[in-house]
């Protein structure tokens, strides 16, 4: 998974009105858990613009004062009114220990059931995934080539081994449903022609 990097500076002090002058100076206070001890720093808000403001996931490598830490985004407050990011928490990552995250996926292909007018519905566009973070994917791939008109492509088809999905086996990710714009699909060239062969021969 690609890694965005954040530089960020040890925040002295964590009290309100330390965060309050922090915001002020257009700065965002941050911590990251998961390790010894969390870590508290601060970081400018425009450095979150490509971890935050994507539909991609990343990861992320802060550097706080000289120190890198390979971290994931955890969680994010935003101001109800402003929309400006409030306060940012990141769960640090150690090449031996799995973590979850969310994680997009990519319909590739093109579903036949489409094509004669059924309805799409992608109802997972993101899954939860578990894995090392060396395994953690972009993104999930979900081939939906094969889904006619009432198919319906379940996370266990997307099973991969460098990862595990967080999902009852029997979570819909994407399926093709009825229209009235649907007509009826094609049949298979074997029904075509044994209905050709019972047909009877016409007469003069």
């Amino acid at each position: 998974m690609k890694s965005i990097t954040i530089k960020g500076s040890k925040r002295e002090s964590v009290g309100k009105v330390a965060t309050k002058a922090l915001r002020n100076a257009g700065m965002v206070p941050c911590v990251i858990y998961g390790g010894d001890k969390p870590v508290h720093f601060s970081a400018e808000e425009l450095a979150f613009k490509n971890l935050v403001y994507t539909p991609n996931v990343y990861t992320a490598t802060i550097n706080v004062d000289g120190q890198k830490i390979a971290a994931i985004l955890q969680d994010i407050q935003f101001h109800p009114v402003t929309d400006k990011i409030l306060h940012v928490d990141f769960y640090q990552l150690f090449d031996d220990k799995e973590v979850t995250m969310n994680i997009p996926v990519k319909l590739t292909g093109t579903s036949p059931g489409v094509l004669n007018g059924g309805s799409l519905r992608f109802t997972n566009r993101k899954l939860k995934v578990k894995a090392l973070p060396a395994n953690l994917p972009d993104f999930v791939t979900a081939d939906i080539s094969k889904l006619k008109i009432g198919n319906k492509l379940f996370v266990t088809s997307l099973a991969n081994d460098d990862y595990t999905f967080m999902h009852p086996d029997n979570t819909v990710v994407v399926q093709v449903r009825t229209s009235r714009n649907a007509v009826a699909e094609d049949l298979d060239e074997d029904e075509t022609t044994d209905e050709a062969a019972e047909a009877p021969a016409a007469t003069e």
